[in-house]
């Protein structure tokens, strides 16, 4: 058994200097990217300028509808059972396709985001094997529950996104 041991000892002992060397990590705030780097302002932009004018309609038939609430709340007891029916209905059908019009607003927003941000995401990917590559790191994280300033190397990241 001390012979083994010591042939154990011995090995571990006689091991490449490597296997002690300390890893090079770094870690990439990607929801900074994805805030911060001019793409994705312009990417926001690009996205409100391209949805502005569907925004501006929902919003003009909300109001409609709102005006047609006060309307009939405040005209309820005076308008003849037909008008006051109809205008309900009316208010009904402009509510069903206000709540139409908002999720399809919503859902193509949104596959627009997801279409503008993937391209920003592969860049980003990109230069950051670029990164690890040009300065040896070993490892380099995206998501992580702490990660502290020394590693961190969003900046670096932004600045080349800025290029």
């Amino acid at each position: 058994m001390k012979i083994i041991l010591t042939a154990l000892l011995t090995g571990l002992a006689l091991m490449p200097p490597a296997f002690g060397a300390e890893l090079k990590i770094g870690f990439v705030n990607t929801e900074r990217v994805f805030r911060d780097s001019a793409l994705s302002v312009r990417a926001q932009k690009k996205l409100e300028r391209e949805f502005s004018a569907r925004e501006q309609e929902i919003q003009k038939q909300v109001k409609q509808a709102r005006d047609l609430q006060a309307f009939l709340e405040k005209e309820a007891l005076t308008l003849p059972e037909a008008e006051r029916t109809k205008r309900e209905r009316e208010l009904a059908n402009l509510n069903r396709d206000i709540q139409r019009a908002q999720r399809e607003f919503r859902e193509d927003l949104n596959q627009r985001k997801n279409e503008e941000f993937a391209g920003i995401h592969e860049r980003a990917r990109k230069i950051i094997l670029e990164i690890a590559k040009k300065e040896d790191f070993d490892l380099i994280v995206e998501n992580a529950v702490y990660a502290s300033n020394r590693i961190d190397i969003t900046d670096k990241v932004l600045k080349a996104l800025e290029r």
